[in-house]
């Protein structure tokens, strides 16, 4: 069973940075994807940034590409959305999400992008305001 906490969300100026946190438990399998979607008020959810352990593809979404990095601890089991240069628009709920998967599995990575992850964790609110 695949378990995720984020953590490290808050209120943040414009312009300022945030590093949000996913601890992650049950990554147990041959490959992976993790990645951080976030839902605005009165918006779809959104894709931030994705990563698949199988070929290393990373995915970001236009909107914080340049701005926001993701990054993992493998010895730690957690995944980290470094985010800099917020702007108001950034403010929403970020979620962690994951799947895992074996060699001989059908796994699209544009599938997981698109909003389809089998396991989410709860919501961080992130907020850009002065």
């Amino acid at each position: 069973e695949v378990q995720l906490q984020a953590s490290g969300g808050g209120l943040v100026q414009p312009g300022g940075s945030l590093t949000l946190s996913c601890a992650a438990s049950g990554l147990v399998l041959d490959y992976y994807a993790i990645g951080w979607f976030r839902q605005a008020p009165g918006k779809k959810r959104e894709a931030v940034s994705c990563f698949n352990s199988r070929g290393a593809s990373t995915y970001y979404g236009d909107a914080v590409k340049g701005r926001f990095t993701m990054s993992r601890d493998i010895a730690k089991n957690t995944f980290y959305l470094q985010m800099n240069s917020l702007k108001a628009e950034d403010t929403a709920v970020y979620y962690c999400a994951a799947t895992i998967y074996d060699r001989g599995s059908y796994f699209m990575f544009d599938d997981f992008v698109e909003g389809n992850p089998d396991y989410w964790g709860q919501g961080t609110q992130v907020t850009v305001s002065s």
